[in-house]
């Protein structure tokens, strides 16, 4: 039997940090640091779990097109 599983990346250099992705994770995956910027001054979203169903509703959501979602299939 397989299962998908998803891939976060985030181009952190372009994020600003809005936080709709963050809300719109249904697994709580992404969140913004805390305590580190990036070039432009904004907290940034970042991967924090390895817990992505490759929904891409963070993507979906993302005003900047900041993210990308991969989906791969695993066999368990």
């Amino acid at each position: 039997m397989s299962k998908i599983i998803g891939a976060v990346v985030v181009d952190e250099a372009r994020c600003k940090g809005c936080n709709l992705c963050v809300v719109a994770c249904p697994t709580k995956t992404l969140a913004l640091t805390i305590g580190e910027v990036n070039h432009k001054g904004y907290a940034f979203c970042r991967n924090v779990a390895d817990k992505c169903i490759g929904c891409a509703s963070c993507a979906i959501v993302c005003p900047d097109a900041c993210i990308t979602v991969y989906k791969k299939k695993v066999n368990e």
